[in-house]
């Protein structure tokens, strides 16, 4: 008797015969493994080597620095790094010197170094050895306000009082340039000396110095003041408030 097997058909053998592989099929294969292959090498070559451990350098220890700060010298221990600023702040102890962006962009930091303006938070106080520094306690002289200080007064010319300080000694050493010729971007001709001290040669030349309060025009008719001479006698309501108008600029 016949059984289905045997009555197969030859040609199902075929059938059971896996598919050949086509020839995009083989080469797609052959492609990823070669990139499976490859991959660990090109990163190995692609990767940035590893940087020298650097050593750690002992700090600099505290050396004596003398500062002379209106007319008085201070001995300070100081490491390099010390701003001037932080010097005279936290080392010497005279806190009328404001520190506000400590980035040498706002002004209130600003000190005279042998008569120049400069600001304090930028400067190490050991380049300053041998230099006459003023910050704003120095600006007085026995007790009796300066022309700059007792204008402020008169004209209004703060408001919170933070930035006060840096403006008074930039103001002074405004007009001790403008006296030794020194020009200003809007001086028309740089070459020779500026005719008058205008509002715009004020402006410009305390653009240095930022009030948040907004006194800025009450901050240019002080200086103008001084400039033109009308606050070296100072009026007795302004002698009047020195106490009080000393304590809130320091």
């Amino acid at each position: 008797m016949s059984t289905h097997n045997e009555c197969q058909d030859p040609s199902d053998e075929s059938a059971a015969t896996p598919p050949q592989p086509s020839r995009r099929r083989f080469l797609q294969s052959a492609a990823a493994a070669a990139t499976v292959g490859a991959a660990p090498h090109l990163r190995a070559q692609t990767q940035t080597p590893a940087a020298p451990a650097v050593q750690a350098r002992q700090a600099v220890p505290p050396r004596p620095v003398t500062l002379t700060v209106n007319g008085r010298a201070y001995t300070l221990q100081l490491e390099p790094r010390v701003t001037l600023l932080d010097a005279l702040r936290e080392y010497a102890g005279l806190m009328g010197t404001k520190k506000g962006c400590d980035r040498g962009q706002c002004g209130a930091c600003t000190v005279l170094a042998d008569g120049r303006r400069i600001n304090s938070c930028l400067t190490l106080a050991v380049m300053h050895e041998g230099e006459n520094i003023t910050t704003v306690e120095g600006l007085a002289s026995n007790g009796v306000l300066s022309p700059m200080q007792r204008a402020f007064i008169e004209h209004d010319a703060f408001q919170c009082g933070y930035c006060t300080p840096g403006q008074l000694c930039s103001a002074t050493a405004l007009l001790n340039e403008f006296r030794t010729g020194t020009a200003s971007t809007v001086t028309a001709d740089v070459r020779s000396r500026p005719p008058q001290l205008s509002d715009d040669e004020i402006r410009e030349r305390m653009s240095g110095n930022l009030c948040r309060c907004g006194a800025y025009a009450n901050i240019v008719a002080a200086v103008r003041a001084v400039h033109e001479g009308g606050a070296q006698n100072g009026s007795a309501a302004g002698s009047d408030t020195t106490g009080s108008g000393n304590r809130r600029s320091a």
